[in-house]
């Protein structure tokens, strides 16, 4: 209780830090205005003033909330701060997804977080899925320029019929041009958004070598600047109407494309472009790119690869000069926060 108090009281100085971080001048909306309660009770906890959410983990539970609409296409973003001190097993995700209505060809697109033993030391994964292409996961891996649970930063996807950007902050870390050879593995459905808190002790750290430990709960992640730009295709509480298609057509018929395929997020200029080279030159630990023990045949028909970057990989796709560092115990203390999440997916990812 100590904890949500104290969230309520602080949640207009965590909204300033995040607009601090904000890349885009977008609009944002209060939760009540495009979100809904997905899980957990009382472990998700709304500012007074609407514009923000705690999300808790506990031994009890984890929690999370979902668009009140699902979009075809737009620009999705949220500022957030994740849980200090030991989060090993803990994993907050921002994400689009149609997994539950389609069970099997879903499409998603991720920013999972993956906690560590140490500190602020967070991995960050992208994930890109279409038509339930999880067995041919586009999985990548970044350690972040900055202390995440510090303050907010802001995490934005921009999903275009052509291409996908990751962006942390004002810098794109990922981007994904949509290849004839990708086929249906580029997501093409109606996705909702999505923002949980989980226990992905199974696979999150190190492949499940270190679990989370509920000594340090509850872990506690705080999101704010919450941006819902994209067509409209249905609501969230009548997903059937997406598998009839119509809304989908729908939305693509009254969506403003070319507005958001000019916008200055939608536009790799040149100084954008180096930008994320330089950060994935830096921060990236991982890439499906270059896991040939994964990928035999060859990697994926988007990947922009070169023999010379090819050098600073492992054939498993880990960097050689990107690590994780290990920390000493002096900032272990009973800090932020854990719980059993609803969102177990396992996935491929170590930290």
């Amino acid at each position: 209780m100590a904890m949500k108090a104290g969230f309520l009281a602080a949640a207009a100085a965590c909204v300033c830090l995040a607009a601090a971080a904000a890349a885009f001048d977008v609009p944002t909306v209060a939760f009540e205005e495009g979100f809904s309660p997905l899980f957990g009770d009382g472990n998700l906890v709304r500012a007074r003033d609407d514009r923000a959410a705690r999300l808790l983990l506990d031994r009890r539970s984890g929690s999370g909330f979902i668009s009140s609409d699902y979009y075809l296409h737009g620009f999705f973003s949220a500022s957030i701060k994740l849980p200090r001190d030991y989060t090993a097993g803990v994993v907050v995700a921002f994400y689009l997804s149609n997994g539950d209505v389609y069970e099997k060809t879903h499409d998603e697109l991720d920013f999972e977080f993956l906690g560590s033993r140490w500190g602020g030391q967070w991995r960050v994964q992208t994930n890109v899925y279409g038509n339930g292409s999880t067995s041919r996961g586009r999985e990548e891996r970044y350690l972040l320029p900055f202390d995440p649970t510090l303050e907010a930063h802001r995490y934005s996807i921009l999903w275009a019929p052509t291409h996908i950007i990751f962006y942390v902050d004002d810098t794109p870390i990922r981007e994904v041009v949509r290849h004839p050879g990708m086929g249906g593995d580029f997501p093409a459905k109606p996705m909702a958004v999505y923002a949980t808190i989980w226990d992905g002790s199974a696979w999150a750290t190190e492949g499940g070598k270190y679990k989370v430990n509920y000594k340090y709960a509850p872990f506690a992640s705080d999101f704010s600047d919450l941006s819902l730009l994209g067509c409209r295709a249905a609501a969230a509480a009548d997903p059937a109407a997406l598998r009839l298609g119509r809304s989908s057509d729908a939305a693509a018929a009254g969506c403003d494309l070319l507005g958001l395929l000019t916008a200055d997020y939608a536009v790799m200029t040149p100084q954008k472009r180096a930008a994320m080279r330089a950060f994935r030159a830096r921060r990236m630990t991982y890439t499906v790119c270059y896991d040939a023990a994964r990928y035999a045949a060859g990697p994926f028909p988007e990947c922009d690869n070169s023999e010379e970057e090819r050098g600073a990989f492992w054939a498993w796709g880990e960097s050689k000069t990107v690590v994780m560092k290990a920390r000493g115990r002096g900032r272990r203390g009973r800090g932020s926060r854990a719980g059993a999440g609803a969102r177990g997916r396992a996935g491929a990812a170590s930290s």
